[in-house]
Order: C-alpha cells, then sequence, then structure tokens
C-alpha cells in the first residue's frame, strides 16, 4: 500500500520532491474522480470543504491517498482532523467501506486496515493569522504528514494580499516561517504555485510538495495562446481587420446602391 501511494513514497524517500496539479473543473462524483488518477499511477489527494470528520471518512473510504484541509487555526483542529483519519487506536476512523482497496493496488480490507494509518498522507494547509501564530505547535501533532501553504488566503488574512503576482516582504517571511516549522518537526512542506516557473522557485527553496498547473486556468491560458498564434502578430492582426473593415464597408455601400 506504502508503495502504491506515490506521493507518500516521494515524501518518505528519494529526493522528498513531488509536483502536482489541481482539478477545479466540476465533477459529477468525487470517487469517479479518485479513481480515475488513482488508475493512472497518480496519487489523488481531496481537498475537503472543512474539518469535518464525515467529510474526512467520505474522502478515504473512496480510495484517495491522502486528504489536504484547508484553513486551520489551531492545534485543536490538527488533533481533531488527526482522529477523524486514523483507525484505532491513534484515531476514531469507522471501518468498512468496499472501494479504497482497488486504488492500492487490490488490497485486501485486512491489509487496508493494518497499514493506512502510515500510508495515507494527512496535509493541513497554513493559510490563516492564527495557523501561521501557532505553527510550531501544529507541527508538532503527530500523524500531520504536510504543511501546506496557500499564499493566497494566507497573504490576504495577514494585511498583505498578493496583488499582480507580486508578494510582500512580510508575506514571503510567514511562508519562510511555515517552511522552517516544517523541517524542524520532521514533517514535509507544500505550496500551491500559479505557474511552472513559480514552482520550480518554490522547488530551489526546498519545498517537497508543489503544484505546478490549476486545470481551469491552464485549460484558459492554452487556449489564449492557441488563438493568439493563430492570428498571428499584431500587426498582421491589424491589417486583417482593417482589410475586414473596407470589406465590410464596401457590401453595404453596393447594397445602399441597390
Amino acid at each position: 500500500m506504502q508503495a502504491a501511494n506515490r506521493l507518500q513514497k516521494a515524501l518518505k524517500t528519494g529526493s522528498g520532491l513531488t509536483f502536482g496539479a489541481w482539478q477545479m473543473l466540476p465533477d459529477s462524483a468525487m470517487h469517479e474522480a479518485v479513481a480515475a488518477i488513482a488508475a493512472c499511477g497518480v496519487s489523488p489527494i481531496v481537498r475537503l470543504a472543512a474539518n469535518e470528520g464525515w467529510m474526512v471518512k467520505r474522502a478515504l473510504d473512496s480510495g484517495a491517498h491522502g486528504i489536504i484541509v484547508p484553513l486551520l487555526q489551531t492545534v485543536e483542529d490538527a488533533k481533531k482532523l488527526v482522529q477523524s483519519a486514523k483507525f484505532p487506536p491513534i484515531g476514531n476512523r469507522g471501518f468498512g467501506s468496499p472501494f479504497p482497496m482497488e486504488k492500492f493496488g487490490g488490497q485486501t480490507q485486512t491489509e487496508y486496515l493494518q497499514q493506512a494509518n502510515d500510508a495515507l498522507v494527512t496535509i493541513v494547509q497554513i493559510e490563516t493569522k492564527e495557523a501561521l501564530e501557532n505553527v510550531d505547535a501544529i507541527a508538532k501533532v503527530p500523524g500531520i504528514n504536510v504543511l501546506f501553504v496557500g499564499p493566497f488566503d494566507l497573504g490576504n488574512n495577514i494585511g498583505h494580499s498578493i496583488v499582480d503576482g507580486t508578494m510582500h516582504d512580510e508575506l514571503k517571511e510567514a511562508i519562510a516561517k511555515i517552511q522552517r516549522a516544517a523541517k524542524e518537526n520532521g514533517k514535509s512542506s507544500g505550496i500551491y504555485s500559479t505557474s511552472g516557473d513559480q514552482a520550480r522557485g518554490f522547488a530551489d527553496q526546498g519545498f517537497n510538495m508543489v503544484s505546478v498547473a490549476t486545470d481551469v486556468p491552464a485549460l484558459s491560458a492554452h487556449m489564449i495562446s492557441s488563438l493568439t498564434a493563430a492570428r498571428g502578430s499584431h500587426v498582421h492582426l491589424a491589417l486583417n481587420m482593417g482589410k475586414g473593415a473596407v470589406s465590410g464597408l464596401a457590401k453595404m455601400t453596393k447594397q445602399s446602391e441597390q
């Protein structure tokens, strides 16, 4: 099971560097998305809407290789998440779903039960002022694997919003503080980025789990790039627009003469 979870395996061995992408387009059902991603040999990680036990159970019972929970604030929030994500005796997650085993190479239910606590990845997003203040204590919570930075919400919450892609120095220091807390407590660090170049920069800084792209803006950027290439240069486009206007005027004049 550990080998099947490529994210967990990479975080624990080798360089410890992983890249991923975010699916934001609406999907018909989480179960189908998790199955499709796992079938590609990639670790499906489900981002929950809130730190609720039933949401944690539903995501993990679908076969997710891990969960990421936004907007944590306190150590108690982190401990609550671990309780929901782990089977006894560590936590209180209920057992019995018939779905997750096939997402790990067709394990038996017993094998899944025995290995899930160590094999699944539990990720907390540090993106509130309170979580930043408590980050060292949150990083010490057993069962938390990754501290993940949400730079946009973090910037908003500490009074330094990201404007036109520019980060304030205090936001950069806050991000560095989170990364230090993770490293000093034997945890991995992750961060959301908006481009491949930015992702490379974060990887060079030592982050272990780095997003590279998000489907909605990636699709939009590709379409804009393709359309721009198809239209040609600005000069060519201007000439074509001018010809179109002259042609349209000629047609209107001809029709008026008739």
